[in-house]
């Protein structure tokens, strides 16, 4: 009781001094606080709670999908894990899929934000708002600038994540009752899309694909825990339910460190199963999406077919999900060079055949007797194919005496993702124990044509 009420005067006193901060995407009213961010949850949204045994106060945790559009507002049920709530369909984002650069470039960010009760705006020119805390440790390590990247209503951005009013209201309650509850923090995952086998395949000739498998890796521990990754960044690079004894600082070369034998084992169980379904994807000739979409954004579609129903934008439009305002500028439609889904990055040319590795597709069963398909690379490559049969890698290499404390990438990267004959091999060593992930970059440097690459 004692922590939710200094909760309760901390969000007064946030909500009285917010009208003398600059806040993102113009945010920031001049007029005092309204009552908005004090609003309570809904009788629906009490009864969808209790159904799914989950109590108000309960941790939470969010996650944004620029292509699909949609926000997922995850909380803690009575098993002790996160459990899916609520998907929102986004009103309007900004920019192209990939990361925030620059201050100026539109972009909405993406990357894992931690959320505190002082990044809560009440008070905001957009309904309310929630500060992403963009820059993070990630970003200014790499020396990404911007400030006041918000999630917020009145469906309009420049860099932000816009919903309608109703719907910010609705996950502002959800935040705020969370941290009555007793949740000091919680986490944002903004990713450019679902990081599902067909979307990575689809994306796979973008300059931001490094960046994205790295982020893929947080994805896959919640995926497989169903409980918030613990996020550090060091040597400029993410590493998630890292245990050191040493610290972990962003600029700076990662510590020896561990990931836990369960964690670790079913997150590379993931990402092989992942590999291999991309892989296939790939050699099948599915086509690679559009590499830039011009940099119109999104706008769920939800929202653009009830712009279509009512004449377009120029009148408030209600619909199941909140009121688009009239001032709503959806994305453009599409140019002569771009097809009708291009604005959402799902067209490109398809790629060479002369860049996809030749495969064959046998089926294997998996420890839970379900039957994965497994690469087996044609004649050419099957001496290689027979040694990876026989189990995972031991490393061969030995690291120079500069990188003697570092540790090596546990999960071997398929052959879709190897370099090239003419690149530089790989001299990271590779173990078989329970470690995953150590200091070593995540993604080779150079994969898909040397596009995987990205400059820090």
């Amino acid at each position: 009781m004692q922590s939710q009420s200094v909760l309760r005067s901390l969000f007064t006193c946030v909500a009285m001094t917010a009208a003398v901060v600059l806040a993102g995407c113009n945010t920031e009213s001049a007029v005092g606080v309204n009552g908005r961010h004090m609003q309570p949850l809904s009788e629906r949204m009490l009864a969808d709670l209790e159904r799914r045994n989950m109590a108000k106060e309960s941790p939470i945790l969010m996650r944004i999908f620029k292509e699909e559009s949609e926000l997922e507002i995850w909380k803690v049920d009575k098993s002790g894990r996160f459990a899916l709530l609520k998907a929102y369909p986004i009103c309007r984002w900004s920019g192209e899929l990939g990361p925030k650069m620059q201050q100026g470039d539109r972009q909405a960010p993406e990357g894992f934000y931690t959320i505190t009760p002082g990044l809560m705006n009440p008070n905001s020119n957009y309904y309310l708002a929630i500060n992403t805390g963009f820059p993070n440790a990630y970003d200014r390590a790499n020396d990404r600038t911007g400030q006041f990247l918000m999630i917020h209503g009145d469906c309009a951005s420049a860099g932000c994540y816009a919903m309608t009013d109703e719907q910010i209201a609705e996950i502002y309650a959800l935040a705020r009752e969370a941290f009555f509850g007793g949740q000091k923090s919680f986490q944002i995952q903004a990713y450019p899309f679902r990081m599902t086998p067909i979307n990575m395949a689809q994306h796979r000739n973008s300059p931001h694909m490094a960046f994205w498998r790295m982020l893929k890796q947080g994805y896959d521990h919640f995926e497989v825990t169903r409980l918030e990754p613990k996020v550090d960044v060091c040597d400029r690079h993410y590493v998630f339910n890292a245990e050191s004894p040493g610290k972990f600082s962003p600029a700076e070369r990662c510590p020896a460190y561990s990931v836990r034998q369960e964690i670790a084992s079913a997150v590379r169980s993931k990402e092989r199963r992942d590999d291999n379904q991309i892989a296939q994807l790939v050699a099948r000739g599915v086509p690679a999406a559009a590499s830039t979409t011009g940099g119109q954004g999104g706008m769920n579609a939800t929202f653009l077919a009830a712009l279509k129903a009512n004449g377009g934008p120029g009148s408030d439009i209600r619909t199941a999900s909140g009121t688009i305002p009239g001032h709503v500028h959806p994305p453009a439609e599409p140019s002569p060079g771009f097809s009708a889904a291009s604005l959402f990055g799902f067209t490109s040319p398809a790629p060479k055949p002369a860049q996809v590795q030749q495969v064959q597709i046998a089926s294997v069963p998996n420890s839970e007797g379900k039957v994965l398909g497994r690469l087996e690379p044609t004649a050419a490559t099957a001496k290689r194919s027979q040694t990876a049969a026989a189990g995972p890698p031991v490393a061969a290499a030995v690291p120079k005496p500069a990188d003697s404390k570092r540790m090596a990438v546990a999960n071997p990267q398929p052959a879709y993702l190897q370099k090239t004959a003419s690149a530089e091999p790989d001299a990271r060593p590779v173990t078989t124990g329970s470690l995953l992930s150590g200091a070593a970059p995540t993604v080779p440097a150079g994969s898909f044509d040397n596009r995987f690459g990205f400059s820090r």
